[in-house]
């Protein structure tokens, strides 16, 4: 099982990673957002979302969803961002998790945004990157994390 950060922690992961050239899902990998949909049940699952497909489409299972899976193929794609703060707004409370090829600099804006999990390409990365998700102690705007502008909060 691969180690990621989850909730500032680092922790053995319980997913292992997607088999897009599976037919359907194995036990105990995240599905692509096909395999996912052809699930007949998709009570306790997981899933990964590729940039240009929608969060529309989980909506109405959210709830049931144990992980979401938000890859980020290249370091310039910030689809991802928007995808995390679609989900929690729209009240998700699971394990969102950022894999792919995210650095991280990007982490406490990933956290801002509501990722509480991150999955690097390099496990021993994970010790050092742990540290950036305190880079800031204090910010100005609203975010998934801390819905209150600074300006309320004083």
């Amino acid at each position: 099982m691969p180690k990621l950060i989850k909730d500032t922690q680092i922790i053995e992961g319980s997913w292992l990673p997607v088999e897009s050239e599976a037919e359907s899902v194995n036990a105990g990998h995240i599905a692509s957002l096909t395999q996912w949909l052809a699930l007949s049940s998709k009570a306790n699952t997981a899933v990964q979302l590729e940039p240009g497909e929608a969060t529309a489409s989980l909506l109405e299972n959210l709830q049931d969803l144990d992980v979401v899976a938000i890859n980020f193929p290249a370091l310039t794609d910030g689809r991802g961002f928007t995808y995390a703060r679609e989900l929690r707004e729209a009240g998700y409370k699971g394990e969102l998790r950022a894999v792919g090829k995210f650095v991280r600099d990007q982490m406490y804006y990933l956290q801002r945004c509501g990722f509480n999990a991150f999955q690097l390409s390099d496990e021993n990365e994970l010790e050092a990157a742990l540290t950036s998700l305190d880079d800031f102690d204090e910010h100005y705007q609203a975010s998934a994390d801390q819905p209150r502008p600074l300006f309320l909060r004083r």
